[in-house]
């Protein structure tokens, strides 16, 4: 991996990477301690900082405090307090969640995407999908939990999605309706989220939320089409999936065809068997997945707080292949819809360097 900011940034990231994804907790102590024994306060608030944003509290914090216990040295009790908060939000968090998918079932299929793919931790909003009529989803959200509407974006538009800000909830409510993908180019995806579906209970309550190979597509679509840096938390979901023998990859290569995303969703796993060997996590995918493979984790760079993933040319050729899939297969309206989002990147680069903000056009 290569890195790209300073030497405290990338040893805090490479410790929170390890407690992360390393899977023989055994061998955490040493490793952990001669890491952490050098580091500074700023050192323990920057890898504080970076645990809440790559969603990572949960999984890493009590892992590095029964190390640092063993090892004979206290944890900064900085860390306890870091975990009983995150602990309050995400306990908070479900007893909203739970009565809002509830109430939105009653207008149609509802299914809990990314936020719960974190547990135990939680995602920084809570992301929904759904089949249901906008004109019930928004009834049901202002009537009965008293939301707001948030104003929406040219993306948004595109996308068919709409944030709800609920009284008493600090996280938005982001739902999907009927369409997937940075510019609701894919429809036949929420048809195989709703048929795959699976029941999972989080915090007491039942969820439905997406097939492993679901998950794995929804991943892809939001880390390699839209956002173009992966965090640990995807890295360490995926690895799990890889590791737990839970991926149908003939499926997963299947839908990725009919899609347009094998590229994508290829280049997505191989990343993450990389980056997660670096870690000390040996995981192994089929032949066929590497070799379709466009890059692998040598194009990583480690920049601005996450993983980045090159834009240029390697993102922009899974965007092309996905668009030629979409073409040939004469999905006219979701090519149509495709073919729109350079226009509305370069629109959002101007006005971010005009006005310093992209709002309203992403």
């Amino acid at each position: 991996m290569k890195t790209g900011l300073g030497p405290n940034s990338a040893k805090c990231f490479a410790l929170l990477s390890g407690l992360t994804l390393h899977s023989d907790e055994a061998s955490l102590p040493a490793k952990t301690f001669s890491s952490t024994s050098p580091f500074t306060d700023q050192d323990w608030r920057e890898l504080e900082s970076l645990a809440t944003q790559h969603h990572v509290v949960m999984r890493a914090f009590p892992r590095l405090q029964l190390a640092m216990q063993r090892a004979g040295y206290a944890a900064p009790g900085s860390l306890a307090v870091v975990l009983g908060k995150e602990q309050a939000r995400i306990g908070h968090a479900v007893s909203f969640l739970a009565p809002i998918c509830r109430s939105l079932e009653q207008a149609g299929n509802l299914i809990v995407i990314k936020s719960l793919n974190h547990w135990p931790d939680l995602g920084s909003d809570l992301d929904l999908y759904t089949d249901a009529d906008p004109r019930a989803v928004r009834s049901i959200l202002c009537d009965r939990f008293h939301a707001r509407a948030e104003n929406r974006s040219w993306g948004d538009r595109f996308a068919n999605k709409w944030n709800f800000t609920v009284p008493g909830l600090p996280e938005l409510v982001e739902i999907h309706i009927a369409r997937l993908g940075q510019m609701g180019e894919q429809k036949f995806l929420g048809e195989s989220l709703v048929a795959r579906a699976l029941s999972v209970e989080r915090g007491g309550h039942a969820f439905r939320v997406p097939a492993p190979e679901d998950r794995i597509v929804i991943s892809t679509l939001q880390r390699m089409f839209r956002h173009f840096y992966i965090r640990l938390c995807d890295i360490a979901e995926a690895a799990l999936l890889i590791e737990q023998g839970a991926l149908d990859y003939d499926y997963l290569r299947s839908l990725g065809e009919l899609t347009g995303l094998w590229d994508g969703l290829a280049t997505y796993l191989k990343i993450v068997v990389e980056y997660s060997a670096e870690s000390g996590r040996t995981l192994s995918v089929p032949p066929f997945v590497s070799a379709a493979a466009r890059f692998g984790n040598e194009q990583v760079r480690f920049r601005r707080d996450f993983l980045r993933i090159p834009i240029l040319p390697q993102s922009a050729q899974l965007y092309a292949a996905e668009l030629r899939k979409l073409l040939v297969s004469r999905q006219v309206a979701s090519s149509l819809r495709l073919s729109l989002m350079p226009a509305l990147a370069t629109a959002a680069v101007l006005k971010q360097k005009l006005a310093g903000s992209d709002s309203g056009i992403w």
